[in-house]
């Protein structure tokens, strides 16, 4: 039995945090690309964006790099995860400081072809 081809694409260091991605990415998880363009552009968030671009990149990929068909691409797989954290100093009242985390993530699109 053949292997199933799968195209990817990688966003890494993205300046928002896995929670809000995952918000997006739980929308548009297992449905075809035409449909997911569709959510993603009528989805007033930051993830969208980002998210647009990067199935677009994975799309590409497949097309260019695998020879697959535009028309019969779903998604497979989406998910979001932490990167490295940026910590910064917010200064309060009576020399107090408090940290604020500015969070980033990896964010990983996975497309295949329906049979």
């Amino acid at each position: 039995m053949e292997a199933k081809k799968e195209a990817r694409a990688v966003l890494r260091y993205a300046r928002i945090s896995p929670r809000k991605v995952n918000i997006v990415n739980d929308l548009i998880r297992n449905k075809p690309v035409a449909e997911a363009m569709g959510i993603l552009y009528n989805t007033p968030k930051a993830a969208s964006e980002l998210l647009i671009k990067l199935l677009g990149s994975a799309v590409a990929n497949a097309e260019n790099n695998f020879g697959m068909s535009r028309d019969d691409l779903y998604i497979s797989e989406i998910y979001a995860n932490e990167g490295p954290t940026l910590k910064r100093i917010r200064p309060r009242d009576k020399g107090r400081a408090y940290r604020i985390m500015k969070r980033t993530s990896h964010i990983t699109v996975v497309v295949k072809e329906k049979e």
